[in-house]
């Protein structure tokens, strides 16, 4: 399974809906979504089943940017602190 990217533009910002697994080849198209979005952008990660460290370092960079994450699971979430004290 790969991974599927949905955006959900309004007014008031986007939610950019990512479902499956996300790995390192996939942080580029999230990262243009996001670019292409409308402020402020959530990424609402309730779809996500899997994640390379790609993928969480990511993650990471981009919540310390003011991107949301919603919907994050919790082994998603401590493996992004772990990443974040390396940082």
């Amino acid at each position: 399974m790969t991974l599927r990217i949905v955006a959900n533009l309004r007014e008031d910002g986007t939610t950019i809906r990512l479902i499956g697994r996300m790995r390192a080849e996939h942080v580029e198209h999230v990262r243009a979504e996001i670019d292409a979005s409308r402020a402020p952008a959530a990424l609402d990660l309730d779809e996500v089943t899997l994640a390379d460290v790609d993928a969480v370092r990511f993650l990471v960079a981009a919540e310390r940017q003011g991107i949301v994450l919603q919907h994050c699971a919790p082994f998603i979430r401590e493996w992004m602190a772990r990443e974040a004290d390396r940082s």
